[in-house]
């Protein structure tokens, strides 16, 4: 079944997240690259209360968080989600490697969506959870080739990942 105000609440939330991975990219890239990245970032502000705006003029339409137990699945994978990668976060700054901190949440982001595959019953999660995923691994070769913090590469490819499922999500709005 799809829900329009579940296609609404992605154009939200994956723009906001989207916004905060390009605005995390903006810690310490390339000179050049900080205006686009601020583009960016706007253009993904603007898509997020888009969302919101479709969300709350749908708020009675059924979402797939209106059954309690996908919503007690959603709560209990974000609460892992958010402990793991805290956890991890906290040993990385620890051991002096906060270099890794953004590939890393990535990463653990990545992995949350394949959770959430079934909370939503939407298979385009798997797909957003490996493009995720890839992101937080390819970022740290591309970020030592290119001579940037891992937190720009990350960040820019998180959040165009993150950016691209938003305006699906508005597209699958406009389609149901």
């Amino acid at each position: 079944m799809e829900y329009i105000r579940d296609y609404a609440m992605y154009a939200s939330i994956f723009g906001m997240f989207s916004f905060c991975w390009f605005g995390w990219a903006q810690e310490d890239p390339r000179k050049s690259w900080r205006k686009y990245i601020g583009i960016a970032s706007g253009v993904a502000l603007l898509v997020c209360l888009l969302g919101v705006y479709l969300s709350v003029t749908n708020w009675d339409a059924p979402s797939a968080l209106s059954n309690t137990g996908s919503f007690s699945q959603y709560l209990i994978t974000v609460y892992i989600e958010f402990f793991v990668a805290g956890a991890g976060a906290f040993v990385l700054i620890k051991f002096k490697h906060k270099d890794y901190v953004a590939p890393w949440i990535a990463f653990i982001v990545g992995i949350h969506f394949i959770g959430l595959k079934s909370v939503f019953n939407d298979s385009s999660l798997y797909i957003l959870a490996a493009l995720l995923v890839a992101v937080s691994i390819i970022s740290l070769f591309i970020s030592r080739k290119l001579q940037v913090a891992n937190s720009a590469i990350t960040g820019i490819g998180a959040g165009t990942v993150l950016f691209g499922f938003a305006i699906l999500g508005l597209i699958r709005y406009a389609s149901v």
